[in-house]
């Protein structure tokens, strides 16, 4: 005789069909090979979450938030390499466009970020000055048609060579036009960086060893900025009260207060060092002082040794890469050997995700487009001053994949001051 637990739990009662689990069919489901409950069930569910998982991170990764600033540099760095292998106007113009696109779509609301436009007006400052230098002392090998004929001022004999003035024709002006694009490309495209990447997390991102190398570095690039922000703030303030207007008077109002603001801020950075403790190193015994130097040096003696082998082609092969890898091998130890020395600690550092390697590989693939289209097509990477430059297809493509890489990049957060 069997009690109610055994009959409610028998094969084939309703108790029993009710607490088994179904499937779509309403039957019940039994664990086994290829069965939703068996193993290939649950290897299908875990690939299931696993790819959940990663499209929940590949989303994540494109929240708005900073980029990681070595990935903009490398991104502008190839924008640079790119400028820097042609003189062809309109793919400088391309180059700048591109620059100018991205920057506008991912700039942030901070004072570093504003300062791309001071990087245009001087651009466009580098242009004028080679044009007119050309126009000044290109007299001597001015040649195509004359626009303007001006008279040649002589020089005394110690400036042989050099000619003020003279006939000023049409390829003096574009060749200037043509480099000084060419210049203003470049800087442009380092302005582009300055205005995408944070700079303190630039700093945070510098080895402990090139700590204050980077310091300089970091300073050096900030200086531009911070002298913009310094102006739109004594503008903002002098509004607010009458003053002389005259453009002397006006600019003298307004450098003064700008130099002081300027040298306010150096002493607070001076001051605020200080109570960190910048500049103290751990204590080091002589051995390791020797040995890491002994690095250093050799890095540095096989970096040297190894690029000129790699450029002159007669060298020993022996010296060319092989002495490189030596060389780099050595400065990296030295490296490491040196950042042993300077106790610093990292607060949430920075993590590249896909968009910081999809931007930073962009960067990479201009400068190898750009290297490419100049050393095959090098009648339109470096056109003459006689004819109507051409566009060369690789032009374009370079153009292009620098905006999609850099649209790859997530929006900047917006800060509380501005939201």
């Amino acid at each position: 005789m069997t009690s109610t637990q055994d009959r409610s739990s028998a094969p084939g009662t309703p108790d029993a069909v009710a607490a088994a689990p179904t499937g779509r069919a309403g039957g019940a489901v039994q664990d086994g090979p290829g069965r939703p409950g068996g193993p290939s069930g649950a290897r299908a569910r875990a690939r299931t979450g696993a790819g959940r998982r990663l499209l929940a991170r590949a989303r994540a990764a494109r929240l708005p938030r900073d980029l990681h600033p070595v990935a903009w540099w490398v991104w502008a760095l190839g924008l640079a390499t790119a400028a820097s292998l042609t003189t062809n106007p309109f793919a400088l113009l391309l180059l700048v466009g591109s620059a100018a696109l991205v920057v506008s779509a991912r700039h942030g609301d901070q004072p570093w970020s504003r300062s791309f436009r001071f990087y245009l007006a001087l651009g466009a400052a580098i242009v004028a000055l080679r044009v007119t230098f050309r126009v000044l002392l290109g007299g001597a090998y001015a040649t195509g048609p004359v626009l303007l004929d001006l008279p040649s001022i002589p020089l005394p004999g110690f400036a042989a060579g050099i000619a003020l003035l003279g006939p000023v024709t049409t390829s003096t002006v574009l060749s200037g036009l043509y480099d000084g694009l060419r210049l203003a490309a470049i800087v442009i495209a380092v302005g582009a960086a300055n205005a995408l990447a944070n700079p303190k997390r630039l700093l945070r991102s510098v080895p402990a060893a090139l700590y204050e190398v980077g310091t300089a570095l970091v300073v050096a690039v900030t200086v531009l900025p911070q002298l913009a922000e310094s102006v739109q703030r004594v503008r903002a303030a002098q509004s607010l009260r009458s003053g002389p207007s005259g453009r002397v008077r006006g600019l003298r109002r307004l450098l003064v207060p700008v130099l002081e603001d300027a040298l306010e801020r150096s002493l607070a950075m001076a001051a605020s060092m200080d109570a960190r403790g910048y500049g103290r190193t751990a204590g080091a015994d002589a051995r390791s002082r020797r040995r890491t130097g002994a690095l250093m040096l050799t890095g540095l003696v096989g970096v040297c040794v190894g690029v000129y082998a790699v450029l002159d082609q007669t060298a020993p092969r022996v010296l060319a890469l092989p002495m490189l890898g030596v060389g780099l091998l050595a400065a990296v130890l030295g490296l490491r050997a040196a950042g042993a020395r300077v106790p610093r600690t990292r607060y949430r550092p920075d993590r590249w995700r896909w968009p910081e390697v999809v931007v930073a590989l962009g960067g990479v693939a201009v400068g190898v487009l750009a290297w490419h289209t100049s050393t095959h097509q090098v009648a339109l990477a470096y056109p003459g001053t006689d004819a109507l430059p051409g566009l060369a297809p690789g032009a374009l493509v370079v153009c292009v994949v620098a905006v999609l890489t850099g649209l790859v990049a997530p929006p900047p957060p917006v800060t509380g001051e501005d939201a």
